[in-house]
């Protein structure tokens, strides 16, 4: 599945006349369960008929055939493969996710958190709210069982979820519970998990919950955009009173890292600067999981700078962009892209960065690293695992790092430490890289002395890229990385990337919000009585307008004002309506 940028797309609900996508009213069927689940679904495969849909609860959900169809076909075993978790990913299912989250194609701006992820809409959780087109898709496991009376010998059949929230590995742990029973109870089993899942608490970001769930209690931490980067594995929580004692998850959504990136550790600083620019690359692996947790990793390791490119845990050549993406008239698009099919090597050929992984080794010491290669000697199916690419770092390798983590294994130092290790490797590097992009930026912003209360507040000053890069020698990435290399010129790079767009957009407009919200401070701290003395009934009733409009947004969360200036503004507004001609009054306050 994919983790993803997509708010445009709605299912087509009035015609089915099914409730529509998304959390239900409080208080109606399944209210609970919609804040975590869509819905689960059942898929049956089939040699002759191929797969379908058999079951869908709960049972009012419906999705349409547009969804079912690219759905059945994602969700389909491997072919050669173990009984595994694997994916399906939905078209044009706005906020639909899996254990394999949707890839974003409109993201931008800095995360605060320690992880970039679809929203809970509105309620402070980190992420970026989806628009336009979107591939998205549930967690899945399948199954594939011998079965004489099938003509192939083997009876298969799919469990999937579907949510809003790309929790993936919340969902993981949840699968590997609710599936074996359910392949044994089947229907009974379904309807007792929802019914359990419909009474847990609300997700709400920044709480611990203790979610219970067929005999098991999850405990785990719902992410906000309050949360700090941990610099080692998170902290288990007190849980001496709940019997049976929880099975705690590390995280409802961070992949572990290490694991992810073992047989690449030795490139990961080069996997970063080719996320970091925006760059196309192509990761052929073994199995859709693996495809998509390298995906997902690769396109974590730039937090807390938001992803703002296309990215495609698992893409097959059903998928509707295969011919935009394969294209050769035209330069590769900025996108990650997970395959499984050594078809993609040959039809990809001219992209500038192909991984290819090998079959995943068991755990233990580290495997063997995959080596840089040219890509001229990419091959059509044969192809060894590599790092096929013409492109040379920036800054040198810390070879620290590397060590740190030999080490790490030789002591047999849990995953989840190397995990925290990388994590804030990559963290530091990052924040070394936009923490000077920052610094500029805040010197943009025009002094508040500047903004008086009745003229238009001052414009925020242009960016401009050779004042930044001089500014590098006395504030540059040098005081807070020891990495040497050619910084300059990894700049200059990066702006000409999707994720400098991205983020210089974000921060002008957090910008442009902090000037208007201290202009509504400074209008409030006037002497009203002095400015109204010349002025026009008209000018007089426009800055009630105005004041309102600004109200109307700041009550909503698009302006950061302080409560004490919202109730000046409301009293500023009855002061000045209350002195306007009663026919006035009327029209601006109305019964």
């Amino acid at each position: 599945m994919d983790q993803g940028s997509g708010a445009g797309p709605h299912r087509d609900r009035g015609r089915l006349g099914a409730p529509s996508c998304g959390a239900r009213a409080p208080g109606a069927p399944w209210a609970r369960f919609s804040a975590w689940l869509e819905c689960v679904c059942v898929v049956t495969f089939d040699l002759e008929l191929g797969q379908a849909l058999e079951l869908v609860y709960p049972s009012d959900f419906r999705l349409t055939d547009k969804e079912v169809g690219p759905s059945a076909l994602r969700s389909r075993p491997h072919l050669g493969s173990r009984p595994s978790l694997a994916f399906l990913c939905f078209r044009k299912a706005a906020f639909a996710t899996c254990p394999f989250p949707t890839p974003t194609q409109a993201a931008s701006g800095i995360l605060s958190s320690a992880s970039a992820f679809v929203s809970v809409e509105g309620r402070g959780a980190p992420g970026t709210r989806m628009t336009g087109t979107v591939t998205v898709g549930p967690p899945c496991l399948c199954r594939q069982v011998k079965d004489s009376s099938v003509k192939r010998g083997y009876f298969q059949k799919s469990l999937v979820l579907v949510s809003r929230l790309p929790f993936v590995r919340l969902f993981q742990a949840l699968l590997s519970l609710v599936a074996p029973e359910y392949f044994d109870k089947l229907a009974p089993c379904l309807e007792a998990v929802c019914n359990e899942i419909d009474q847990w608490p609300a997700p709400v970001p920044g709480q611990t919950l203790n979610l219970p769930v067929m005999g098991v209690v999850l405990q785990v931490h719902i992410p906000s955009s309050a949360d700090k980067p941990e610099s080692g594995p998170p902290k288990q929580c007190s849980h001496k009173n709940l019997p049976p004692a929880p099975v705690v998850l590390t995280s409802v959504h961070e992949l572990d890292l290490f694991r992810c990136f073992r047989p690449v550790l030795a490139h990961v600083q080069l996997l970063w600067e080719l996320m970091l620019l925006g760059e196309p690359l192509l990761v052929l692996a073994p199995s859709p999981a693996v495809s998509s947790e390298m995906v997902l990793a690769l396109t974590s390791c730039l937090q807390p700078l938001k992803f703002c490119c296309d990215y495609r845990p698992y893409f097959t050549v059903h998928d509707s962009e295969f011919k935009e993406f394969t294209t050769r008239t035209q330069a590769p698009p900025s996108v990650v892209l997970g395959v499984t099919n050594p078809f993609f090597i040959k039809t990809l050929q001219h992209w500038p960065h192909v991984l290819r992984i090998g079959e995943p080794k068991m755990p233990g010491d580290l495997p063997k690293q995959i080596k840089l290669k040219k890509l001229s000697r990419l091959k059509t199916l044969d192809t060894k695992p590599g790092l096929y690419t013409a492109y040379t770092t920036y800054l040198h390798r810390d070879k620290a790092l590397l060590r740190r983590l030999l080490k790490g294994l030789q002591k047999k130092r849990p995953s989840d430490v190397q995990t925290a290790v990388l994590r804030q490797h990559l963290l530091e590097l990052t924040q070394s890289f936009i923490i000077p992009l920052e610094h500029y930026m805040a010197s943009l912003m025009p002094l508040q002395k500047s903004i008086t209360p009745w003229k238009t507040p001052p414009q925020i000053h242009p960016f401009r890229q050779d004042d930044f890069l001089r500014s590098l020698e006395r504030s540059g990435p040098q005081l807070t990385c020891l990495l040497k290399g050619d910084w300059l010129g990894l700049y200059r790079r990066f702006f000409k990337s999707p994720h400098f767009d991205g983020w210089y957009r974000q921060r002008h407009k957090e910008m442009a919000q902090k000037l208007e919200a201290l202009h509504l401070e400074a209008i409030c701290e006037a002497n009203l009585e002095i400015w109204m003395q010349d002025k026009s009934e008209v000018e007089i009733v426009d800055l009630v307008l105005k004041l309102r409009e600004r109200l109307v947004r700041a009550q909503g969360h698009q302006l950061p004002v302080k409560e004490a200036t919202l109730k000046r503004a409301r009293l500023y507004i009855e002061t000045v309506v209350g002195s306007l001609p009663k026919d006035l009054q009327v029209v601006l306050c109305p019964p």
